[in-house]
């Protein structure tokens, strides 16, 4: 779950990371007080979505009087930002910006660890920096049962060219990130830009938060205003997520549903190895009962793009049987005629195989060959 930047920043600054002072308003007239309120010649209204590249999309202006305040409020309230709905702006003081720098902690899967991130260059053109100057983007790996310790950032501070106060003040800076990195379940706490000021200040212009999903009964506070959390996902998405189903939308043809996610991000690879285009990664669950596959087809066959069905089934809790009793009652009372490819193995496999015979629908054994089946049939769709 992705927090608003206002909610990010103030539990930037509750845990002592310096952030600029603002309001956050959802009227022209609430605005207009504001910028009176802050007592500020130059400020920043930032329009409030749960998307990136904002300012690229011209959801960032820049005001220094009560008229352009208006006018940027008027703009930005009620239009929309990479197709989100912008309801609330940010107004805060601009910042007299000496250098921009990035920091952020996320997870390296690759090596199974937290991951501190820094950059000498910061903001808008950050994933620019990523590919043209890559030894520009510095990382320190976290063991989780040691923490992020205070000669670590020290460390980063120094290897992106930061002396003096400026380091120790990075360095403090990157502490408290990894502590609500940890403390927060997040799966990404950024900075970007960490802007150094003309006064040799470094202050979060910036502030991102998001929160693994599956650790948000620890964090009840932010189950207010839900539905507008949702707002960066599809219909489809947001019903599969009501229904419990993992289900995300991608942009090609093949409809996608496994048992496990391992299983499942595995047949999306299966797909792309053989030339086919994903449209969704779909994951029913280990332990899924006849009716909840049901839901889960329900959501494909919902899916305009999706041409063709490839079931990927590897039983163990989840019984064959009860798969392919889902399959032909889909086809009966959703009355969906996409045409299938599936694969069975394991738990009641035989009685499986035995259902979806006695309707006319052909069953693989072997997962490699299910999914060169799925592409090429795809393709005549």
């Amino acid at each position: 779950m992705k927090l608003y930047e206002h909610e990010a920043k103030k539990i930037f600054r509750d845990i002592g990371i310096p952030t600029p002072l603002g309001e956050v308003v959802t009227s022209v007239e609430e605005a207009k007080r504001a910028y009176a309120r802050l007592a500020q010649r130059s400020v920043v209204v930032k329009a409030q979505v749960l998307v990136g590249g904002r300012g690229k999309a011209g959801g960032i202006k820049f005001a220094s009087n009560v008229e352009e305040v208006e006018s940027a409020a008027k703009t930005l309230l009620g239009s929309e930002i990479k197709g989100e709905r912008v309801g609330a702006v940010l107004i805060e003081p601009k910042l007299d910006i000496s250098r921009e720098l990035y920091l952020g902690v996320t997870w390296d899967r690759s090596e199974r660890s937290p991951v501190v991130i820094a950059s000498s260059e910061g903001g808008v053109n950050i994933e620019g920096v990523a590919k043209t100057k890559p030894d520009a983007i510095k990382r320190v790996h976290v063991d989780p049962e040691i923490g992020f310790k205070p000669f670590m950032g020290r460390l980063l501070a120094s290897s992106i060219g930061l002396t003096g106060r400026v380091l120790q003040s990075f360095a403090d800076i990157a502490s408290k990130m990894y502590s609500l990195f940890d403390g927060f379940d997040a799966e990404l706490v950024e900075s970007n830009p960490l802007a150094l000021t003309s006064q040799g200040e470094i202050v979060a212009a910036d502030a991102r938060l998001n929160i693994v999903d599956d650790a948000l009964f620890r964090h009840k506070e932010f189950s207010n205003n839900s539905d507008e959390r949702l707002a960066e996902y599809s219909v489809l998405e947001r019903k599969a997520r009501q229904l419990g189903v993992q289900y995300v939308e991608l942009d090609g043809s093949i409809g996608i549903i496994g048992n496990g996610a391992g299983l499942t991000m595995a047949t999306l690879d299966l797909i792309k190895y053989y030339g086919g285009e994903p449209a969704n990664f779909l994951d029913a669950g280990g332990g899924s009962s006849e009716e909840e596959f049901m839901q889960a087809l329900s959501i494909l066959n919902e899916n305009p793009n999706v041409r063709l069905v490839f079931v990927n089934i590897l039983a163990g809790i989840t019984r064959c049987d009860d798969v392919a009793r889902a399959i032909v009652k889909a086809r009966i009372s959703l009355g969906m005629s996409k045409p299938f490819v599936i694969r069975l193995a394991g738990t009641n496999e035989e009685e499986g195989r035995r259902i979806l015979a006695a309707s006319g629908i052909n069953v693989y054994s072997d997962m490699d060959e299910a999914a060169k089946k799925a592409v090429e049939a795809a393709s005549k769709v």
